[in-house]
């Protein structure tokens, strides 16, 4: 079967999308047939330095990549069998080839990591795989009565989009609920909607066409139960919820399950409980997404060489690795890398791609596990300002 489908012969990392301009990686590779043949080459060969890794199979096919503050530390790590664990132990027995890139600094390591996980997808990694973990945008759109929906893209019928978010059952959930909460209809496009204060020569009694009016979960547009001004009011009660604006449906809900549970109502807090959760997931990964595109700044950083670079990073997307300016036409070239760098950042309304994302939150994750680093960023008017000295 394996001889039916192609696959790719690893021969190197392949170019980084994120590098100082004109310097190629270096690659370090030790071949052997067992175990004990790569630890001792390792040992000899393998710097102490930040970097990223990956492991060969017998076939060439790169099964692993990983990162590393110190390339020579982690890679022998992997041939202590008593500290490893079993997945450890499965790529150690796989492996004929390591190969190694060092990194400028640990930061440089993440973001290489990641690139390389998606463009080889190599079958012992799980995090970073373009199609393990799906992602979706929660929607708000579809006239004449537009509602929350999810979506892989924007289409013309969307007014507003908020995400990505993790695909599966929690964002469905949390679309439902916005719905239920806002009493925003969910019927097909092909339900007719015909609200109150429409002009007819004939009045007609319409009945709604799903069971929510009647459980005061929806306001009823179907069956002209509503106002189109009514109904817009409410979605744009939905709108800024998404947006962070409002967060008064969390607080109404939480209130209601304590006071349930504590009139011994318990029955009635299970079900507050499961309308509060979905919709508070959905805060969360909304919550977190602004505060990373908020990260707009130029990161300073020493290399492990003692040379320091500047990570220019936009809307939490790293754009460029820079050097710092010092006097003729490296500072010219370093203002006008910062200069582009944040000129780009229009926001389409469309789906981000995945590694986008990944990085985005990548970036989020860093600056939340080292807190203090912030303090040395530099906003981009100081650093044009240094480029300019």
């Amino acid at each position: 079967m394996q001889g039916l489908f192609s696959q790719r012969t690893f021969t190197g990392f392949g170019p980084s999308s994120l590098s100082l301009p004109g310097v190629l990686p270096l690659l370090g590779r030790v071949r052997a047939r067992r175990p004990s043949g790569l630890r001792a080459l390792v040992r000899l060969e393998c710097p102490r330095c930040p970097g990223v890794y990956g492991m060969v199979d017998a076939r060439g096919e790169l099964i692993y990549v990983g990162k590393a503050k110190c390339l020579r530390a982690r890679l022998l790590s992997y041939f202590r069998p008593r500290r490893r664990d079993p997945k450890a132990g499965q790529i150690v027995a796989a492996s004929r080839l390591i190969a190694w890139e060092p990194a400028p600094t640990e930061f440089s390591a993440l973001l290489r990591e990641l690139e390389l996980i998606r463009r080889w997808q190599p079958r012992f990694n799980v995090q970073g795989q373009p199609k393990r973990k799906r992602r979706t945008l929660v929607c708000l759109g579809r006239r004449p009565a537009p509602y929350a929906f999810l979506g892989p893209r924007v289409t013309a019928s969307v007014m507003a989009a908020f995400g990505p978010v993790p695909a599966g059952q929690q964002a469905r959930g949390a679309v439902r609920r916005i719905n239920d909460w806002f009493r925003l209809r969910d019927c097909p496009q092909a339900q007719e909607m015909r609200f109150s204060d429409q002009q007819e020569l004939f009045r007609v009694l319409r009945a709604a066409g799903c069971i929510r009016h009647e459980i005061g979960t929806c306001l009823g547009p179907c069956a002209a139960a509503c106002s189109h001004a009514g109904y817009e009011a409410q979605l744009e009660a939905a709108r800024a919820f998404l947006e962070g604006r409002d967060t008064s449906p969390l607080e109404a809900l939480e209130r209601d399950m304590l006071a349930a549970s504590a009139a011994l109502q318990f029955e009635r807090a299970a079900v507050l409980r499961d309308r509060l959760e979905p919709l508070r997931w959905l805060h969360r990964c909304l919550e977190r997404l602004r505060g990373a595109r908020a990260l707009s700044f130029v990161y300073p950083l020493k290399s492990y060489e003692g040379n320091e670079l500047w990570y220019v990073i936009h809307r939490g997307q790293p754009r460029a690795i820079l050097p710092p300016p010092v006097e003729g036409a490296n500072a010219a070239a370093t203002a006008e890398g910062v200069s582009g760098a944040f000129a780009r950042g229009s926001v389409e309304l469309r789906m981000p791609a995945s590694g986008s994302v990944d990085a985005v939150l990548l970036v989020d994750a860093w600056f939340r596990k080292h807190p203090e680093e912030r303090q040395r960023t530099l906003a981009p008017e100081q650093a044009l300002a240094l480029c300019r000295l």
